[in-house]
């Protein structure tokens, strides 16, 4: 795992991702977070992601990036065996990363932040482009912040 990111490229990249149609907001996170950081997680993290785009399954749910982002979060932070208190560092991080979200956007709910929009249109493409890249950037100063990783846009 790299010690040094741009989380500046990280969101970036993700924003990239969605924009180009490779993938869609939760996967588009957790590959960008899993090149950027250069870690050892299987391909197979980013498919998990697969089902949250559109608000979980396209019902219009909770925000995918949300969820991308939370995935990305768990990944350090989460738990692997039963009974692990990590989870409350876990729970922690990811309600401190929706209130951020929710700060910004009022609500966690993809339909609400798609009423009215044409699911094609650029209108929505646009605001779900920046939603990716935004969760993206705050699961990434999230990370890095609590890993002590050098973040390389705060060079001088």
């Amino acid at each position: 795992m790299k010690m040094e990111v741009s989380v500046k490229k990280i969101k970036s990249d993700a924003e990239g991702l969605f924009r180009r149609g490779e993938y869609f907001c939760s996967e588009a996170i957790v590959s960008s977070i899993r090149s950027n950081f250069e870690l050892d997680m299987p391909e197979e993290m980013i498919a998990m992601a697969s089902g949250f785009p559109v608000g979980i399954g396209r019902s219009k749910c909770v925000c995918g990036a949300i969820s991308g982002g939370i995935i990305a979060i768990g990944y350090f932070f989460g738990r692997t065996k039963g009974g692990d208190s990590r989870v409350e560092k876990a729970l922690a991080l990811a309600n401190e990363m929706q209130e951020e979200f929710k700060k910004n956007h009022k609500v966690l709910c993809c339909h609400i932040h798609t009423k009215g929009m044409d699911m094609a249109s650029g209108e929505h493409k646009d605001q779900c482009v920046g939603f990716t890249g935004e969760v993206a950037e705050i699961a990434a100063n999230i990370i890095v912040r609590e890993l002590g990783i050098k973040n390389l846009d705060l060079e001088v």
